[in-house]
């Protein structure tokens, strides 16, 4: 597989965040770990990758913006490029050491997302996309399943905890779905799941109450694996409004009209 330069920088960026979080993930007692608000953690191996990934990438493209997870936007001197980062989506999965946590690292360029690098370092598995170029994961194309009975289909979500989303809204779309599909999944990183489903692993993906840096790169992942992505009304602005339906067109139809039922 033929990478851009950009996509290079990008992925030797999530390569090396990556071998600092994975010896991290290897000594969890010695972390650092602090309280950033209920439910929500940040610790010392959060904020050592995001550093690696911004020094990375600006002293490859010094000119572009940022947007991160735990130091908020940066302004470039290009206005037109922005990186958006995640650099440890899934904290709390590594804090209690389940092995599904990812660096996401997407590349805005005019408002629309033109590459995509989602890496686990855990499992040393590395999803990428480029516009136009298709998305692989370890180097093999992906492509999302095609799967068009509804009730055949494996469907991903995320579920609203202490002093994050609304609690009750969501118990009543979980309960529509569950009754429409064979299995539902929550595996506590939204760039993993849309990653899966762009790997064909499940078959669709509902969430909302996300930050841009949870979904940014796993969109341009599902669109370029041949899948669609929306917000949860259908629209484009994901985001904005935090909220996302992904899967192959026919499942995702199918999804968001359950969900509005």
């Amino acid at each position: 597989m033929a990478r851009s330069a950009l996509l290079n920088v990008m992925v030797q960026a999530a390569l090396k965040a990556g071998r600092r979080l994975a010896r991290d993930f290897g000594e969890l007692e010695n972390l650092q770990v602090s309280r950033k608000g209920p439910g929500d953690f940040v610790s010392n191996a959060d904020l050592q990758s995001e550093k690696i990934l911004t020094e990375e990438l600006r002293k490859a493209r010094p000119n572009f913006g940022f947007l991160n997870e735990e130091t908020g936007e940066q302004e470039g001197l290009d206005k037109s490029h922005r990186w958006i980062i995640d650099p440890l989506d899934g904290t709390t999965n590594f804090l209690h050491g389940i092995p599904f946590f990812a660096i996401s690292i997407a590349l805005e360029h005019e408002g629309r997302i033109i590459a995509g690098v989602i890496y686990n370092p855990a499992t040393d598995d590395l999803y990428t996309a480029e516009r136009g170029r298709g998305a692989f994961h370890n180097d093999r194309r992906m492509r999302v399943a095609a799967r068009d009975d509804f009730h055949d289909c494996v469907i991903a979500t995320g579920v609203p905890h202490l002093g994050r989303g609304k609690h009750k809204p969501y118990l009543e779309q979980l309960e529509k779905v569950m009754a429409e599909v064979s299995g539902i999944r929550r595996i506590g990183a939204a760039s993993l799941d849309l990653a899966y489903v762009a790997s064909g692993r499940f078959d669709g993906y509902w969430e909302e109450a996300l930050n841009a840096w949870d979904i940014a790169a796993g969109i341009i992942m599902v669109r370029e694996a041949g899948g669609f992505v929306t917000d949860i009304d259908g629209g484009d602005a994901m985001l904005k409004s935090g909220s996302v339906i992904a899967g192959n067109e026919l499942i995702r139809q199918r999804l968001k009209k359950t969900l509005q039922k």
